[in-house]
């Protein structure tokens, strides 16, 4: 919760500085990390402390009681934790004493015990716990939009590109089976992950327990056990930092896999390719404020954009892991700011990608178009393999295929096949129908469809989801 907030309560929609209030983040992600959210997520935590107390008889259960029917936020008010830290200038010590005002009798055994991070990181335990629930959400609702479309375009044939040049024909399934899998492989990272971020510590200033003396053990497994969180290893006065930094790279590379995917969506969006375009409400939506005929990639170019900053975000987590002895206070004001930005932001980008995936529009025709626009250098590769596989040295084979598609005539889709069966080298080795098959740009589309199969299978298979 930080320093009270000035000017935020009723402000007016108008006078709103941050775009995350008002233009970014999906309502479900912004419900997490509410200031009422966070008082929840404490009050819940001094509650569960004042329940394993009772349960190892260091307090009386009527107080207990008392602790865990006060500790709600509608009793608790966000508005009484505000004027205490005003005057304290300590926000956990500032609930501590809204909580006791609540407790009746019970209210002088609240936050017994335990130090400001016990309450602060164990909250922190649970609000990442939500976290990585909701972005599992997202990635498999992407993952999932990604599969449907491969499926549709297993078979859709298209050319590949590596240095912006045509390469060899496949097909656009084949392309968002491979974006998929990469998801995929973030959703095992971040499940993998979810237990290291869902821990909580209740064991005093620097970590040892002391406080607690004996119970300890017992008093740190039942305030966590309450609150479905595992204990920090050896913790100082913190939850040790890597935790963090752990969550926010890996959310640096999902926001660099969704940039690649909506690259790539621009990419073929462009008026020279055409390939490709994200959904556009042709009835209102406008692309240019001037030039009419647009229709701009808005929405992939915002994934770019955003997947800048969420990289940018990475960083002071890692400089957060570095602490003056058993802690200071130097990574708790940026943690505030980064760790609900990174989550909404990312959240919008998987979200706008899922869109984009689910509403994308496909140009077959332009696809085969292109594909053919190259005079039928797209099969090069197939014509070099096969002079070596009747008897030509690889070295040859490959200077007499690169002399063979030198400036080919644009938009010819035969003009190498016509160039092979003039060449003597390799009409000699050839019948004109076996250089008509080896020159179809169909056996490389199957290939493709083929191995678009395999992997779909694999995916659905991993997810649950066999058919």
């Amino acid at each position: 919760m930080g320093r009270v907030a000035r000017g935020v309560k009723g402000t007016p929609e108008e006078d709103l500085v941050c775009p995350l209030e008002f233009r970014y983040g999906p309502a479900k992600v912004r419900a997490i990390f509410t200031r009422r959210a966070r008082l929840g997520r404490w009050l819940r935590v001094e509650a569960a402390l004042a329940q394993a107390l009772a349960e190892e008889k260091v307090i009386p259960e009527a107080a207990a009681k008392a602790i865990a029917k006060a500790a709600r936020p509608e009793v608790v008010k966000l508005e009484r934790v505000d004027e205490l830290e005003r005057e304290t200038r300590h926000d956990v010590m500032a609930l501590s004493r809204a909580l006791a005002e609540q407790s009746g009798e019970g209210g002088r055994w609240v936050h017994f015990g335990a130090t400001s991070n016990d309450i602060l990181d164990t909250a922190l335990g649970l609000e990442l716990h939500e976290t990585t629930t909701v972005l599992d959400g997202y990635l498999t609702a992407l993952v999932e939009a990604l599969l449907r479309q491969a499926d549709a375009h297993r078979g859709t044939a298209m050319v590949a590109r590596t240095h912006g040049q045509h390469a060899v024909p496949f097909t656009l399934g084949y392309k968002l089976v491979g974006f998929a899998a990469e998801f995929v492989r973030h959703r095992v990272r971040l499940q993998e992950m979810a237990p290291r971020l869902a821990v909580g510590k209740m064991s005093g200033a620097v970590g040892t327990g002391a406080s607690f003396g004996e119970l300890a053990p017992a008093i740190e497994e039942r305030t966590l056990g309450r609150l479905g969180l595992s204990p920090e290893t050896a913790p100082t006065q913190i939850v040790c930092r890597d935790r963090m930094a752990e969550l926010t790279n890996w959310m640096a590379l999902v926001a660099s896999s969704a940039d690649r995917l909506a690259t790539e969506v621009r990419n073929l969006q462009r008026s020279e390719l055409g390939e490709l375009g994200e959904p556009f409400d042709e009835a209102t939506q406008v692309g240019s404020s001037t030039m009419a005929q647009k229709r701009n990639p808005t929405n992939a170019e915002n994934v770019s954009s955003l997947a800048r900053l969420v990289r940018a975000l990475a960083g002071p987590p890692l400089e957060n892991m570095v602490q003056w002895h058993e802690r200071d206070l130097a990574n708790s004001a940026n943690e505030r700011i980064v760790l609900p930005h990174d989550v909404l932001l990312l959240s919008e980008m998987l979200e706008r990608l899922t869109r984009i995936v689910e509403g994308l529009r496909v140009d077959v025709g332009r696809m085969r178009e292109n594909l053919e626009s190259s005079g039928g250098a797209v099969m090069a590769e197939a014509l070099l393999l096969a002079l070596t596989d009747r008897g030509v040295a690889r070295a040859e084979s490959h200077e007499m295929v690169r002399q063979l598609t030198r400036a080919l005539p644009h938009g010819d889709s035969r003009a190498l096949l016509v160039r092979a069966r003039g060449s003597p080298e390799v009409s000699s080795r050839f019948s004109k129908e076996e250089l008509e098959r080896l020159l179809d740009p169909e056996a490389y589309v199957r290939a493709s469809e083929r191995k678009t199969t395999r992997v779909l299978a694999q995916i659905r298979k991993d997810l649950g989801r066999p058919k």
